[in-house]
Order: structure tokens, then C-alpha cells, then sequence
């Protein structure tokens, strides 16, 4: 398993939906935010140049929900190395009483930026990510 990379999210009004909390699309759209961000945070330069990245598979279960003007801790981490052109990640959002209310299983392929075509990842891009 990889190193924990976190971010924070408040729910504003524009992410509640008619239930009165936030909207289904809001968490993907928050899982997806998470991915990038971890990976802005932590490739090397050259790699972010080089590559980009799309996700292929989401699996989410809500567990529980917040309102507007709530926070969460996004949580992310690899749970492995990557497979060919994949690498699997995992986030979770956790409440500021620590209780994790929406669990993510994402799959995310690596293009090369070059040729658009997805791309085996390299052990020296993979690294900065794994433990």
C-alpha cells in the first residue's frame, strides 16, 4: 500500500441535491478530483509532461452523506503496484468525528501523451506513489 495523500472538501450549496445532501455525481466528481490532485502533488515533472490519466472503473459505496457547509477529509492510496497501463486507487471520506461515509475503488489508465494511446507504467513513475 502506498502513502496516504489527503485534501479537504466542503459541501456548498451547489453540491446538495433534492435529499438535502450531497449529490451522487458530486462524490465521483470529489473521487476523481482526489486522483489528479494526489497525482499533481507527487509525479515527478518530467512524467506530468509526459502522461495523462483516465479512469476506466468506479465502485462506490455511501455509507452516509453531508450537508451544505460540512467538511470531509479525502483519503487516497494505492493499495498495490500498478498492471500494465493501471494502477488501482482507493479514497475514502472521512467526517471530522473520523467516521468514513463514502468508500471509492477506482481504476485509473496511464496515456501517453505522445502517441494517445495507454501506456505500461514505469517503475520510476510509479515510485514516488508506492510505499
Amino acid at each position: 500500500m502506498s502513502e496516504i495523500y489527503t485534501r479537504l472538501f466542503t459541501a456548498g450549496p451547489e453540491h446538495i441535491d433534492s435529499n438535502g445532501h450531497v449529490n451522487n455525481a458530486v462524490w465521483v466528481q470529489w473521487v476523481q478530483d482526489t486522483g489528479t490532485a494526489h497525482w499533481e502533488a507527487r509525479a515527478r515533472p518530467e512524467d506530468k509532461a509526459a502522461y495523462l490519466w483516465f479512469v476506466t472503473r468506479h465502485e462506490i459505496d455511501y455509507r452516509g452523506n453531508i450537508g451544505a457547509g460540512e467538511t470531509v477529509t479525502a483519503r487516497t492510496w494505492l493499495p498495490g503496484p500498478p498492471q500494465g497501463a493501471r494502477f488501482v486507487r482507493e479514497v475514502e471520506f472521512v467526517t471530522s468525528a473520523g467516521k468514513a461515509i463514502v468508500a471509492a475503488r477506482s481504476v485509473w489508465a496511464m496515456i501517453d501523451k505522445a502517441s494517445g494511446r495507454p501506456t505500461r507504467i514505469p517503475p520510476e513513475v510509479a515510485g514516488p506513489f508506492l510505499a
